[in-house]
């Protein structure tokens, strides 16, 4: 279950254009996204805080996301590096 949700996660990124930026990456989620773009605009900012109060239970859910993508924690066993 944990899978399809990254990968809705994925999708709706996908689906999210961003003036100077285009539509989002494949592999990336719209939490590590927002972490990503927090400085570039208000905008940004403002969906960091909204996906942040969403996952009230995670603290720091935005940040923890990017991270996550940059150390490939999301790929299945024998993808990761």
């Amino acid at each position: 279950m944990r899978q399809l949700l990254i990968a809705l996660d994925q999708l709706a990124n996908c689906c999210v254009y961003a003036h100077g930026e285009g539509f989002g990456m494949a592999d990336e989620t719209l939490s590590a996204r927002c972490w990503r773009l927090r400085d570039h605009t208000p905008r940004w900012r403002r969906a960091r805080r909204v996906i942040d109060a969403l996952f009230w239970w995670e603290p720091d859910h935005c940040r923890i996301a990017h991270e996550s993508e940059r150390l490939r924690r999301h790929l299945p066993p024998g993808y990761s590096s």
